[in-house]
């Protein structure tokens, strides 16, 4: 194979990992930014706290929560793609 399919495979696979790794804490952040300030607008509270704290709270939940899932995507990723490539099979 060329040296540019590997190279743009192994980036698009990447770029693909990054993103379903990150998918998760994106996701829970924007639906806890929403909730609180769906929230914020009813009550009509404008405490900046109260926009950090839950969100980041939220944030440490999900990752703690998918630690095994992200480490287990990288490992696989470097394992599959990266190693084969360093080791030059």
């Amino acid at each position: 194979m060329s040296e540019e399919i590997i190279f743009f495979d192994t980036m698009r696979q990447g770029l693909w990992v990054a993103l379903t790794i990150s998918l998760p804490i994106l996701g829970m952040a924007l639906f806890a930014g929403l909730i609180v300030g769906l929230f914020q607008a009813l009550t009509s509270i404008q405490e900046l706290t109260l926009t950090f704290v839950p969100k980041l709270g939220a944030i440490v939940l999900v990752f703690w929560l998918s630690m095994g899932f992200m480490t287990q995507t990288l490992v696989s990723y470097f394992q599959d793609m990266l190693v084969p490539l360093i080791i030059g099979g």
